[in-house]
């Protein structure tokens, strides 16, 4: 049960003193307080009375309705406290009650000087050592009504049970306790405290006069001092007998000089020794008094001679409640003990029996007796009232309020005194209230609700007697404890919505809490109204002038009070007002206590409590702990005590978690067995969003300036405890509050903080030093919370070395996954994906288990101080992954980088975060990444005021909240891959001199350094400094056909590096082993470097098992290379043969061969060859039969050139022949077979003449070889580039071969060629043959002409001299020759009629052009197109064939025989 001294009903509690005995933890005494608090409200109606005639004055038959409060304490009241007693009476403790536990009975000895006491078992001697301890107790606390002591949990023995003196009570465990086992024990103390309080009133009425609080006179000490005797030895209460000479208890709780201040000293003549004879004297054993020591003395007055032998009338007249206390017996009273013979006037009798009835009606109110108190108070406040006495007419007018919410509480219908009702003045206004009231409520109570109207003026009347400025004048702590439990009656009222009902008397009498928060919205038409309620709550407020008077204590009592009851009636920020001045008033109250404490013991005050604290073993630093206050009195701490104060004020920290703030700063707890349990440090990305909201919201609450204030109060007032945590918690809200609480951008948005440079530099030297010293005092590590959420700004993975990064392929790209991917080594037209550049996205994101990868982390401070971070790692998801730990110094104000390594253990997906800070000083915590620049919004919407604001702010998400997403980023981990390098080249320096045409070969040896991981995957990609413009030229529109298929054929066939061992099965390389590899360079024109790329990777599978995507890593070396020119053609001719070439030229040109080159099969390749090596060369040049494979056809020539000389080599060629000259040029790039690439900035006959140039140049290089060798020096050899020939059209006219071949000779003579006589008859015989694929209807002309004359000369000297004469026409149809070699033959009859040179020439035209079948009808006929006719959009034009030799005929005259 919590203390609550201003409760409205504070004046009915009884106190009791709770203790503990014997072995007890304070868990466990705890909890047997908890247990004994359960059952706290005792009905009288439960309560058995006792018998004794002589002690039922307070008899619980008199009022059975009625009920006792008790008021459970485990420390003493302060002597200030007491001194205001019999004023407020229930300040007292009437009761001490020791707690053991039954637990530990059986297991040691408790204290070993009791041991002598005897047992049979060591639970028997503890029970009788604690019945010596409760001797014990009874001699230091003899005022105390009742001694008993309680041992919890204990089971008696079924066998042979310990007889359990008197004065001691056994209570079972839970497990077999019965549900009024604890209340029959509450009503048993509760029964002894009613029949010694017979005794306690007698003294009380036996007293002469009572002064008021805050009068001391001598006479009032002499009277106590009398009592007491002369070694200071207080009574003793008379249910037991008072030993002579006792030992200190064994607990050691108070001295004896501990008595009660209200003693009354009775005239008697008897000496008899201090104490009565008990009701049962059997059942209690003395102590014997020792001769060694004199007796005390003894006081001169005992109880017997105040109230007489006891007798059965005197029993009967105390039960009467009805006439037992009437006035003229307490008159009769009072004259006879009190004031006798010679006694003062009037008024000072009528003051003292009104006091006197004051205090009894106390009593009866304590005792649960609340209508003998209402009688006897009621009677005092009428005389009070009479005589003027203002203090004690005030304080029997709240005695008699109280015991009216009593009686309402229970149900009890009364009529409210007469002496209570207000004034004549201001009864008209009341009773109309009574009259609204009814009409409101007309089921409520008459009583209730007159006494719900009368409270506010009976309360004001009460508070104005009270102040009346006289001789006697209430002290300051009753008056305000007073003003306050008022207001605490009139704010239930006013909760209650005015009304006196059940729910505002459990507030009362019970103290139950308030069911729904009030705000500061408006009650104006309920009564009382807050306004009032507060006027007259800061009246309570300790003045400077009180303040003095008052001891630290009660000033922050009576300051918690006030700020308790503004609570209760939402004003937050008056309570937060008082709350700051409470921490003020606690600040110096500390500070003080500090150093008087250090100085009784002799250190510096620095260190005093410091030091307390940690070996008391208080936990985690907690104010409670300097305090030393225990664990049952801290219901709400000093923690939830601060958080209001801050929570009012809108400071920005961990709004509305104190506690939870606070617990999280001790990150480590070392137990007594040395374990050390780490705290959980990670802050979900979720959290951490709500604390960042939280935080906006309070940082647009309130003022700032205020705010930082109220947060060096707190700070001040930690130090002055010392309270560890708080100093950390409240610096680092101090630093916090005192931030921007953004995340700076690109823009620099202002982020200074409100604070000074040297205030920073000072709260975060005082956050580290007290971390530190909580560590060398072994209370543990305790940490602040850091005071910036935007830490993190960003994490980047570092890109990892080339030779280390994966690079990601699909299935597909895979050698052998495809028919296209099988020539991937050599084929550049295939798309090569391995040497395309890696997607950075993708690269950036991929890791290799096993291996680290650096991390560059952003971290900002908005601070001007340096931020010391110990200790920083990774925050990681998903696989395993080992973060590096890192520590660096952030400078003040400014983005800083750091650099961390982290290693993937598995292979899987690892989703970055954020990062685990350890800030020197701070909690180690997760901090989530902040990449965007944010900074919150201040909505101008005003919904609420107050706190209500900032809560509706705080649970609002606003677009800036929204915004605010915390990044992070997956990074996906590959299985363990192998490393490569190039250990070792055959090539000097990775370079290279060669020339044109000429091939070099160099190995290059890898090596695995992976110690366990072989690679089963290589792949080898070329790159050289001819392949770029060779790619610019393909992607020019402007090139021909001709020239793209040059450039793709320089691409495909003229590599300049090659793999040599293509065997993909001896591509492995075992771990840690090498491997060595040959390739092969060629010496072109515009190679500088080239670079050979090898794509690795262990795969572990076969290929076809591989899933959806591998991964390889990259090792190149790079090559420069110098390419000199060797045998350059400087030009090129054809030539035609004019005839036969001699056999002994034929002979000197082949060794192999004695064919005839005639003009018809060969023509002349005339070719002009430049060394430009300085070294004689011997060139070598070939030519064959492009339709033959073999080299039985072969041609060669050999010529020895000089440096830079320039020789003409003749070489005989075959001719060709081509049926398609004209076709389309293909494409050697797949990509581009199905594209025709037509021009059209040409025309079509200039296309066509182009088309015929390349496929007769194509045709004759492939039957041209061209070597060259040096012969000085190294030798060098290579091969000589015929492409760079260009044949024009004369040239290809030499080369071709037509169609349709005429052959013209004359019968009997050599063909082409013959020797006549004059008018001879000859015959001329005409030979035509089809080569195409096609038949031809030619028209055959043949045209005899004179030699050595221009043609249209000769043919008309021919013909008009009539020198040459034939059979029929020279122009005639020939009809269908057949395709592929089809022959048709003319002859005819020809005579010559002079001698001379003539020539037979002739043409071939066709009639009509030839159409396929299926260009024709639908029939599938053969048949021809007329002249003229469009097929395809194309004219079809007649082809007209010449002879290329004619036939010469020589004629001569016959001779004559």
């Amino acid at each position: 049960m919590t203390l609550d001294p201003f409760i409205p009903i504070a004046p009915a509690k009884l106190k009791v003193l709770v203790l503990p005995i014997g072995h007890i933890k304070k868990e466990r005494f705890t909890a047997f307080i908890s247990r004994l608090n359960e059952e706290h409200i005792v009905h009288l109606r439960d309560v058995s009375p006792d018998g004794r005639p002589h002690r039922n004055m307070f008899s619980p038959l008199a009022f059975p309705g009625g009920a006792m409060f008790y008021e459970l304490m485990t420390h003493q009241p302060s002597p200030s406290h007491l001194a205001l007693s019999p004023f407020d009476l229930w300040r007292e403790q009437l009761a001490v009650v020791a707690i053991a536990d039954g637990t530990e009975l059986p297991n040691s000895v408790f204290n070993k000087r009791h041991s002598g006491a005897g047992g049979r078992t060591v639970e028997e001697t503890n029970i009788r050592t604690l019945y010596q301890d409760l001797e014990n107790l009874r001699d230091q606390y003899p005022k105390m009504l009742a001694h008993q002591v309680l041992i919890f949990d204990y089971l008696p023995a079924k066998e042979n049970p310990i007889p359990i003196p008197e004065g001691i009570i056994t209570i079972p465990p839970p497990d077999q306790l019965k549900r009024t086992t604890i209340k029959t024990v509450m009503c048993d103390i509760s029964a002894i405290i009613l029949a010694e309080m017979t005794t306690l009133a007698k003294s009380f009425e036996g007293l002469s006069h009572i002064d008021s609080p805050g009068v001391h006179t001598s006479a009032v000490h002499d009277r106590i001092n009398g009592l007491l005797g002369q070694d200071g030895m207080a009574r003793r209460n008379s249910q037991y007998t008072l030993p002579g000479s006792r030992s200190v208890s064994a607990t050691g709780m108070a001295d004896r000089g501990h008595v009660r201040m209200s003693m009354p000293p009775v005239p008697s003549s008897k000496t008899a020794s201090f104490g009565s004879s008990s009701s049962t004297p059997s059942a209690r054993p003395t102590t014997p008094i020792s001769g060694n020591k004199p007796l005390p003395n003894p006081p001169l007055y005992t109880f017997d001679s105040i109230i007489g032998p006891a007798s059965a009338d005197q029993a009967l007249a105390r039960s009467d409640t009805t006439d037992s206390f009437s006035s003229q017996s307490q008159h009769d009273k009072v004259s006879v003990q009190g004031f006798g013979s010679g006694g003062v006037d009037a008024r000072m009798r009528s003051k003292s029996r009104c006091r006197i009835q004051v205090v009894i009606g106390s009593l009866y109110l304590q005792s649960g007796l609340w209508s003998n108190a209402l009688k006897e108070l009621t009677e005092a406040a009428t005389i009070a009232k009479s005589i003027n006495d203002h203090v004690w007419h005030g304080k029997a007018l709240e005695l008699c309020l109280v015991c009216l919410l009593l009686l309402g509480w229970a149900g009890i219908e009364f009529a409210i005194p007469s002496v209570l009702l207000p004034p004549s003045e201001k009864g008209s206004a009341i009773a109309t209230q009574i009259q609204e009231a009814e009409q409101r409520d007309p089921k409520q109570e008459k009583w209730l609700r007159h006494l719900q109207c009368y409270m506010p003026e009976l309360v004001d009347r009460i508070l104005g007697l009270y102040s009346r400025i006289t001789a006697e004048c209430l002290p300051p702590v009753p008056w305000s404890e007073a003003v306050i439990r008022f207001a605490r009656m009139l704010a239930a009222l006013h909760i209650a919505g005015g009304k006196l009902g059940e729910e505002s008397l459990k507030m009362m009498v019970v103290g139950g809490s308030v069911g729904k928060a009030l705000t500061t919205s408006p009650r104006f038409t309920i009564l009382p109204p807050r306004t009032t309620i507060v006027q007259m709550l800061f009246r309570a407020f300790p003045v400077s002038a009180a303040s003095e008077l008052l001891m630290t204590v009660d000033r922050v009592t009576i300051l918690s009070g006030i700020a308790s009851v503004l609570g209760m009636l939402g004003f937050q920020r008056k309570k937060a007002m008082v709350v700051r001045e409470l921490v003020s008033v606690l600040i110096g109250g500390l500070v003080e206590a500090r150093t008087r404490g250090a100085a009784d013991v002799g250190i510096h005050p620095a260190a005093g409590l410091v030091g307390l604290n940690g070996m008391n073993g208080q936990g985690g630093g907690s104010g409670a702990g300097a305090l030393d206050l225990a664990e049952g009195d801290v219901e709400a701490g000093i923690e939830s005590f601060l958080g209001v104060l801050l929570k009012t004020y809108g400071i920005v920290g961990d709004v509305g978690r104190a506690g939870e703030a606070r617990d999280s700063m001790q990150v480590t707890v070392t137990d007594d067995n040395e374990k050390t349990t780490k705290k959980d440090t990670s802050d979900t990305d979720q959290e951490v969003i709500e604390r960042i909201q939280r935080q906006s919201a309070a940082r647009f609450f309130g003022m700032q300036t205020v705010k930082l204030n109220i947060l060096r109060s707190c700070i001040n007032f930690s130090e002055a405890l010392p309270d560890f945590a708080g100093v950390l918690k409240y610096s680092s809200d101090l630093l916090r509050t005192a931030g921007s609480g953004i995340a700076p951008g690109p823009r620099r948005e202002d982020a200074y903080p409100a604070i000074s440079r040297e205030e920073q530099a000072r709260l975060t030297t005082n956050i580290l030093k007290t971390s530190n010293l909580s560590k060398r005092m072994g209370i543990g590590e305790l940490a602040a919370e850091y005071w910036d959420e935007f830490l993190l700004r960003g994490i980047r993975l570092e890109p990892l070395p080339v030779t280390r990064t994966p690079v990601a392929h699909a299935k597909t790209v895979l050698p052998g996954a495809a028919a296209a991917r099988a020539s991937q080594d050599v084929d550049p037209f295939i798309y090569n994906p391995f040497l395309k550049r890696p997607d950075t996205a993708t690269v950036e994101s991929t890791l290799v288990a096993g291996e680290p990868a650096t991390f560059r982390l952003t971290l900002q401070n908005p601070f001007e101080m340096e931020v010391d971070i110990e200790s920083i790692r990774l925050d990681t998801d998903g696989a395993e992954f080992e973060s590096g730990v890192e520590h660096t110094i952030i400078g003040p104000y400014r983005t800083q980088i750091l650099r961390i390594s982290g290693t993937p253990k598995a292979a899987g997906t690892v989703k970055i975060t954020g990062a685990v800070i350890k800030v020197r000083g701070c909690r180690e915590r997760r901090f989530p990444i902040f990449v965007e620049p944010w900074a919150p919004d201040n909505e101008n919407k005003t919904k609420s005021s107050g706190l209500a604001a900032l809560k509706a702010n705080t649970e609002a998400i606003s677009p800036a909240v929204e915004r605010l997403k915390p990044y992070n980023f997956d990074l996906k981990v590959i299985t363990p891959q192998p490393t490569v390098v190039v250990k070792s080249s055959t090539l000097p320096q990775s370079s290279v001199m060669i020339l044109e045409g000429e091939r070099q070969r160099f190995s290059v040896t890898l090596q695995n350094l992976s110690p366990d991981t072989p690679v089963d995957f290589l792949l080898f990609s070329f790159k050289d400094s001819t392949q770029e413009p060779l790619q610019t030229a393909l992607n020019s529109r402007d090139a021909t056909a001709t020239e793209l298929y040059e450039y793709e054929l320089i691409l495909a066939k003229k590599q300049a590096l090659r793999l040599l061992n293509r065997d993909r099965k001896e591509r492995f390389i075992a771990p840690g082993q090498t491997a060595t590899f040959d390739f092969e360079i060629l010496g072109k024109p515009g190679l500088t470097n080239g670079i050979i790329q090898v794509d690795y990777a262990h795969l572990g599978v076969p290929p076809d098992e591989i899933a959806e995507q591998f991964y390889t890593r990259q090792v190149s070396m790079e090559l420069t290379v110098t390419v000199n020119a060797s045998v350059d053609i400087s030009r090129v001719d054809v030539i035609p043969l004019n005839s036969p070439i001699p056999e002994s030229l034929w002979t000197k040109s082949s060794e192999t061969t004695t064919e005839l080159l005639t003009p018809e099969s060969h023509c002349l390749l005339l070719l002009d060859l430049r060394n430009s090596w300085p070294s004689q060369m011997t060139v070598s040049l070939s030519s064959s039969d492009p339709s033959s494979s073999g080299n039985d056809r072969q041609i060669k020539i050999e010529e020895h050139i000089l440096p830079g000389n320039t020789t003409r080599l003749v070489l005989p060629i075959k001719r060709v022949y081509l049926d398609d000259p004209h076709a389309f040029i293909p494409a050697l790039n797949p990509s581009r077979q199905r594209q025709f690439v037509v021009s059209t900035k040409i025309s079509p006959e200039a296309e066509r003449a182009s088309r015929e140039a390349f496929w007769y140049r194509e045709k004759i290089l492939t039957s041209l070889t061209g070597t060259w060798k040096t012969l000085a020096g190294k030798v060098r050899e290579g091969e000589i580039n015929f492409r760079q020939m260009r044949l024009n059209s004369k040239m290809v006219d030499v080369i071709r071969i037509d169609e349709v071949d005429i052959d013209i000779s004359l019968s009997g003579r050599e063909e082409g060629e013959g020797e006549v006589y004059v008018d001879d008859f000859l015959e001329l015989r005409v030979k035509v043959t089809n080569r195409s694929n096609r038949p031809v209807l030619p028209l055959l002309r043949l045209m005899p002409v004179l030699c050595h004359r221009p043609f249209n000369v000769s043919l008309d000297f021919t013909r008009k001299m009539a020198k040459f004469a034939w059979n029929g026409n020279l122009q005639f149809p020939l009809g269908r020759v057949e395709g592929n070699g089809g022959v048709v033959e003319v002859r005819t009859g020809v005579t010559v009629l002079c001698r001379g040179v003539f020539e037979v020439g002739g043409s071939v035209e066709e009639v009509v052009p030839y159409v396929p079948p299926s260009e024709g009808d639908h029939d599938g006929e053969n048949k021809v197109e007329d002249f003229g006719l469009l097929t395809g959009g194309r004219r079809k034009e007649r082809k007209v064939w010449h002879a290329r030799r004619a036939c010469r005929v020589v004629v001569r005259d016959r001779p004559e025989e």
